[in-house]
């Protein structure tokens, strides 16, 4: 009897078993879309690196103020909003190989590899670790420049390299690949995670440049691989477009903007999404400084967070499919925030690492649920014509209002911190996490406030649905842009 191998096991598998198979096509075999989707992988690398790993090093060990931490750290958010440029410079490059995709790829790579292989150096020089003296303000510049760097390059490399598999997939399974796309960045964002705590147990400055510069390695040999022979050369099209009139947006903007519904959602917008990731900077310091956790444990964070959110996006497609309103459910993520915060505050009096790490769980859950159903409500924000404005509305602002919240809360940590172990604020207050409370405490607020902001957008589409049902239409991961 001849026993099956287990690769014809898996060709006979049902599709539903085997994720992502039916984002392949005819044009974009299975093995090919894959290999393209390694550049996700890369960019989830340094998200958690930057976000995850870095915060913690340069404030506990390294002894960085939280405040600049903070600033650099939001410094490649800060440049997201930039990204509708890029794509519309992809969309009319004129290279002589007809490529458009390709170049700026590229380019981004080799910034985010530029960025990485100083950065080691420049946070050892910032702390006063290197054997020539420079001035305090020459050092913080150089190491901000290297964020800097990584940013522009990683968000350059991500639009493009999203807008080339869109290019390379046909119509019916577009989706789909968009999908992968963003399956592959969590990927990366959580394997990395695991990696880069268990590279770190034992901290030393050694250690940390081996991590960062094999991170820029991997990072230009992966984003090589995915770019091979994935984009045609078309000399045709070149010429086409020196034809072309550029495109203005200004008009359509305008009658975006002038909605009262639109301002009052992005409105909403901002403050939840400021009140999610204030905490983003000080919550791995808090871990360690008032927690007294190794780095591999606060790293392993990261990995909290982007769990929560794939649980939070799985519950928000199958209440999305059964045509709940995707306002009140983002209202329901602002809600989890509230005990999720609260366990983590209460987390430090009560000497309780398991409420700690519920609590950013919870937290991970809450901001999933929370942009992946504005997401939703962004898609039907207006008129057809107007969906791709909405949605790039949507990740401008959601950018912006996450650098300026990361950069804000590490600043009120400092100064918070300092009043308070000045004994300003009281005897009682001064102890470290008196700082650390604020910037959740605050966060807190925001979410009431963020409440309040959504309570009318909500009653509107529910008396809409009352007098005109809507249309109910599946929403999954293939609806999730990159």
């Amino acid at each position: 009897m001849k026993i099956p191998s287990f690769k014809n096991g898996i060709r006979h598998l049902p599709l539903q078993y085997l994720p992502f198979a039916d984002a392949a096509s005819e044009g974009l075999p299975l093995m090919r879309l894959l290999r393209l989707s390694l550049f996700q992988v890369t960019v989830g690398m340094s998200v958690a690196l930057m976000v995850g790993t870095l915060n913690r090093v340069m404030i506990v060990e390294l002894g960085v103020a939280a405040w600049l931490v903070a600033l650099m750290v939001a410094i490649p958010l800060l440049v997201a909003p930039f990204r509708a440029v890029t794509g519309f410079r992809s969309d009319t490059h004129r290279s002589a190989f007809g490529w458009r995709r390709v170049p700026f790829i590229w380019t981004g790579t080799m910034l985010q590899f530029l960025g990485l292989t100083f950065m080691p150096f420049a946070l050892l020089v910032l702390t006063g670790q290197g054997d020539i003296k420079t001035p305090i303000w020459f050092n913080q510049g150089i190491a901000g420049l290297s964020f800097l760097l990584v940013g522009i390059g990683l968000q350059t490399s991500q639009t493009a390299g999203l807008a080339l598999a869109t290019d390379l997939a046909d119509e019916p399974t577009r989706p789909r690949v968009v999908a992968l796309m963003y399956v592959m960045l969590l990927v990366g964002m959580v394997g990395s995670s695991f990696f880069f705590s268990w590279m770190l147990q034992d901290f030393t400055p050694q250690k940390m440049i081996q991590v960062i510069q094999g991170h820029a390695v991997l990072t230009l040999v992966l984003n090589a691989i995915s770019l091979w022979k994935q984009e045609a050369r078309d000399p045709v099209r070149a010429a086409a477009l020196k034809l072309q009139p550029v495109p203005v947006f200004k008009d359509a903007w305008k009658a975006f903007i002038n909605n009262g519904k639109a301002r009052r959602f992005l409105t909403m917008l901002a403050l939840g999404t400021a009140a999610f990731n204030m905490q983003d900077i000080v919550l791995e310091p808090y871990g360690g400084e008032i927690l007294k956790l190794s780095i591999s444990a606060t790293t392993l964070l990261t990995a909290l967070l982007a769990s929560g959110s794939l649980l939070a996006f799985a519950v928000a497609s199958r209440k999305l499919s059964n045509g709940v309103d995707p306002l009140r459910l983002a209202a329901y993520g602002l809600v989890c925030g509230l005990p999720a915060f609260s366990g983590v505050i209460f987390a430090a009096p009560l000497n309780a690492n398991w409420l700690f790490y519920s609590g950013v769980f919870c937290i991970g859950f809450g901001a999933g649920l929370f942009s992946v159903s504005t997401l939703a409500a962004a898609m039907s924000l207006e008129r057809k014509e107007f969906v791709g404005l909405a949605l790039g509305a949507w990740g401008g602002v959601q950018a912006t209002a996450a650098g300026l919240s990361i950069a804000f809360g590490g600043a009120a940590r400092d100064f918070v911190s300092s009043l308070a172990l000045q004994g300003a604020l009281g005897p009682a207050l001064a102890v470290p996490v008196t700082g650390y409370s604020f910037v959740y405490y605050t966060e807190i607020c925001l979410l009431f406030i963020t409440l309040a902001a959504i309570g009318p957008l909500v009653r509107r589409a529910t008396l809409l649905s009352a007098s005109q049902p809507a249309k109910v239409e599946r929403f999954g991961l293939a609806d999730l842009p990159g």
